[in-house]
């Protein structure tokens, strides 16, 4: 069994909707019993996506899996293909939902399909923030400070998050 973090953002159709469908989705496939943790769910503003992309919301989640992170790697595709993403050509095209794995136990992984841990995740304050409200003092592995310490030491040109509904932790 491993912990793993999956940040969760929409900026299609009902963001709200989208989000609660793709955390009962992943509370669903976590170990029965072991904690589940969700962050709050922010607005973001839309950062390197194409212009005139709508907001977003943004979340994140820890959870324990049982099988393999290519396993898992399978099941968040499959679910953001069920809750109606769609594959663009665009970089950072505006998308129902977008589950990206963001760790998995203490395991470094780089493969073509899978990177771990994600190695944009230093750079985006709309992963760090919500991660940095349910495990604060994580330190990923490779890494030598823990997720506050990276949210704080973090440059970056995105605009503040808003909380726009509390964590149901």
């Amino acid at each position: 069994m491993n912990r793993v973090g999956i940040a969760l953002g929409s900026n299609l159709g009902d963001r709200l909707a989208n989000l609660h469908a793709a955390q009962k989705c992943l509370h669903d496939i976590a170990m029965p019993g072991e904690v589940f943790l969700k962050a709050s769910i922010y607005q973001t503003e839309p950062h390197l996506c194409p212009p005139g992309s709508p907001f977003f919301y943004n979340s994140a989640v820890e959870l324990a899996f049982g099988g393999t992170a290519f396993e898992l790697l399978e099941i968040t595709q499959a679910i953001e293909r069920d809750l109606g993403r769609v594959g663009s050509h665009v970089r950072n095209a505006p998308r129902v939902i977008d589950l990206d794995m963001l760790y998995f136990g203490d395991e470094v992984i780089d493969a073509d399909s899978l990177v771990l841990p994600h190695p944009r995740l230093g750079e985006r304050r709309f992963v760090l923030q919500p991660l940095a409200e349910i495990l604060p003092q994580l330190i990923l592995p490779g890494r030598d400070r823990n997720i506050v310490a990276m949210l704080k030491e973090l440059r970056s040109d995105e605009s503040p998050l808003i909380r726009v509904f509390p964590s149901e932790i």
